[in-house]
């Protein structure tokens, strides 16, 4: 941009914090987060929950499972292996329907939380458009109202495969690799601990007689740590909260949501929500050098 550039319009900004926005962000590309129409078709929706203390979101989306693109015997198979997954790991759901055998008809995406540098908005123009200048040049209002809404949260959504997890195992533990499977059940080593070597022992000297040894000896009392593990020797505090985050997580009960497709009317009603209606004319009361210095790593 050159200082002598000529300002060609401004526009009005309105501002409203009456939602709790998040952006998500799916692997789609270019497609929209619906069912495919055999789903449709059927009755499928997309549905979703949460974990909120964890800040988790989950969203299951119909599978195309007609015969020509779908392999049912597989389905089934990979359907038992994500029931079991789920209920080694209480991940199940609180209905569940027991009547039809389990099959794998949906692709789950996990939510992944992203942290945010700094304040994230979204801005849209509205009641006009910017077309060109020369139709800048020939219309006396201006071409609309930039609303903006600061954003809570982002999340990125990513399909969960553990279930191809628990099938390696079980088809592992039937080939007879019990004690390979034993071996992988343990968790990983911590890369911050020292890789631990056996020290040789010296070779003992040979005592006289009636000679006496002076032992020392000191207790400990083991303390419990707040999610209810005793510290373990080695074991660095970083690699024990990461622990904990995941027992938290998963003993954490998931609560069901509403989906809502965006051409329904309880997504336009919330679309709407986004622009503020408030007439009243805001005062900014911080300076350039206050705004400058409050901009983390500037």
């Amino acid at each position: 941009m050159d200082v002598d550039d000529e300002v060609v319009y401004s526009l009005p900004i309105r501002f409203s914090d009456r939602l709790s926005l998040q952006i998500h962000q799916f692997p789609l590309l270019t497609r929209p987060l619906q069912p495919p129409p055999s789903a449709v078709t059927s009755g499928k929706r997309v549905k979703a929950r949460i974990k909120p203390g964890v800040h988790r979101l989950e969203v299951h989306v119909p599978a195309d499972t007609r015969p020509d693109v779908w392999n049912t015997d597989r389905g089934k198979e990979l359907g038992a292996a994500r029931v079991e997954d789920d209920r080694e790991k209480n991940q199940s759901s609180a209905v569940k329907d027991e009547k039809d055998p389990p099959r794998l008809s949906e692709v789950r995406l996990l939510s992944e939380a992203v942290h945010q540098n700094g304040a994230h908005m979204l801005g849209i123009v509205r009641n006009g458009a910017i077309h060109s200048l020369a139709t800048l040049a020939l219309i006396n209002k201006y071409p609309g109202e930039l609303h903006l809404h600061p954003v809570k949260e982002t999340h990125q959504f990513r399909p969960t495969l553990t279930y191809l997890d628990y099938l390696t195992n079980k088809h592992r533990r039937r080939g007879g690799g019990g004690d390979s499977d034993s071996e992988d059940d343990e968790p990983p080593p911590d890369p911050d601990e020292p890789s631990s070597v056996t020290p040789q022992k010296p070779a003992k000297k040979a005592r006289a007689p009636g000679e006496t040894k002076e032992v020392h000896v000191t207790a400990r009392k083991a303390v419990d740590d707040k999610g209810g593990m005793q510290a373990l020797g080695g074991m660095t505090q970083s690699r024990r909260d990461m622990l904990a985050a995941i027992r938290a997580e998963e003993d954490e009960d998931w609560q069901d949501l509403q989906y809502n497709d965006m051409e329904s009317i309880e997504a336009g009603d919330a679309f709407e929500n986004i622009f503020s209606q408030n007439e009243a004319v805001l005062d900014c009361h911080t300076d350039v050098t206050s705004y400058l210095k409050s901009i983390e790593g500037l």
